[in-house]
C-alpha cells in the first residue's frame, strides 16, 4: 500500500511539473507572438515616414538600425540614423518617427535613439529603395 502511495505522489508531481512546463511554454509563445506583432506593426508604420527630400520611406532607406520590443517592461527600443549627420530635416523626421511609434499598440514606453554608428551608406537601402532612386 505504501508503494502505491509513493507511486501516486510521483505521478501527481510529474503531472504538476508537466502543467507548469506547458504554462511556461504558452507564456513564452504569447510573448514571442506579441513581440512579432509589435515589430511588424512598427515596420508598417515606419514605412509611412519619409525624408521630405527623398521619395523613399525611412525603413526602406535603411535608416532604422534596430527594432526591439521588450514584452516584460513594454518598452519599444528603436535605433535610427540619418543619411547625413547634418540633415536639415532631422527634427522633422525624428518627430514623425516618434509619433508613429506612439501609435503602435502594446508598448507603454518608447526609447528612440538617433545613432551614427555605423555610418549610413546606400548599401543599407532595400532593393525597392534602390530601384525607386535609380540605383539599380
Amino acid at each position: 500500500m505504501e508503494d502505491n502511495k509513493e507511486g501516486m505522489k510521483a505521478s501527481v508531481n510529474a503531472a504538476s511539473a508537466e502543467i507548469e512546463n506547458n504554462e511556461a511554454v504558452r507564456h513564452l509563445e504569447a510573448n514571442a507572438d506579441e513581440e512579432l506583432r509589435v515589430t511588424e506593426r512598427t515596420i508598417e508604420l515606419l514605412r509611412t515616414v519619409f525624408d521630405p527630400e527623398i521619395p523613399v520611406n525611412v525603413y526602406d532607406l535603411g535608416l532604422i538600425y534596430k527594432i526591439d520590443y521588450e514584452v516584460a517592461d513594454k518598452t519599444l527600443h528603436v535605433d535610427m540614423t540619418l543619411t547625413a549627420p547634418g540633415c536639415p530635416a532631422a527634427d522633422f523626421i525624428m518627430e514623425d518617427v516618434r509619433q508613429k511609434l506612439l501609435n503602435v499598440e502594446g508598448p507603454e514606453k518608447i526609447d528612440l535613439q538617433l545613432v551614427f554608428e555605423p555610418t549610413w551608406t546606400q548599401d543599407m537601402m532595400s532593393e525597392e529603395a534602390k530601384l525607386e532612386l535609380g540605383f539599380l
